[in-house]
């Protein structure tokens, strides 16, 4: 194969990669998801559910930071935090009244963040990183991908149980 087939490919597969992460080609995106979400129920916990919107975000937002800063550490290196309870706020209602848009910004900060280490035309997406076991930057972005996407619909279905999803 010529390396210019080689380099095609990888193209495509970050361009497809880019546009899993942003979601959206076989469900609601994110950002439809949260778009518009009452003040009053971002810290509601609905009947038979353990978390509410505001633990959903919270959790998007920790993990793909997390996975943004396993994959691309900084000078100091990856520190690991705690499984589960770091992943997850104790409050089941943000803070203060700033903190959702402050989540959601966080949010898409990370995932540009993370969108630019997978577009850099240097990046190998398969070499596996010297630290962790064995993963690498495709799978990561999987990750996040897949990881965003379940919580989203659990988004959607929490905001269904509330009355509150007019889609």
């Amino acid at each position: 194969m010529a390396s210019g087939e080689k380099s095609n490919g990888i193209d495509e597969l970050r361009k497809e990669l880019l546009a899993l992460l942003n979601g959206g080609q076989a469900h609601a995106t994110f950002d439809e998801a949260v778009k518009d979400f009452p003040e009053v129920h971002r810290g509601t916990v609905p009947d038979g559910l353990p978390y509410s919107a505001w633990q959903l975000l919270e959790h998007i937002r920790i993990t793909q930071h997390d996975i943004l800063q396993f994959s691309a550490p900084p000078t100091g290196g990856y520190q690991p935090i705690e499984w589960p309870a770091a992943y997850w706020p104790q409050s089941s209602g943000p803070s203060s009244v700033n903190a959702w848009d402050a989540s959601i910004a966080a949010i898409h900060k990370d995932r540009e963040a993370f969108e630019e280490l997978i577009s850099k035309p240097e990046a190998d997406l398969y070499k596996p990183f010297r630290w962790g076991e064995g993963q690498n930057l495709l799978r990561e972005a999987l990750l996040i991908a897949d990881h965003t996407a379940y919580h989203v619909g659990e988004l959607i279905m929490l905001r269904r149980l509330l009355g509150i999803w007019h889609k």
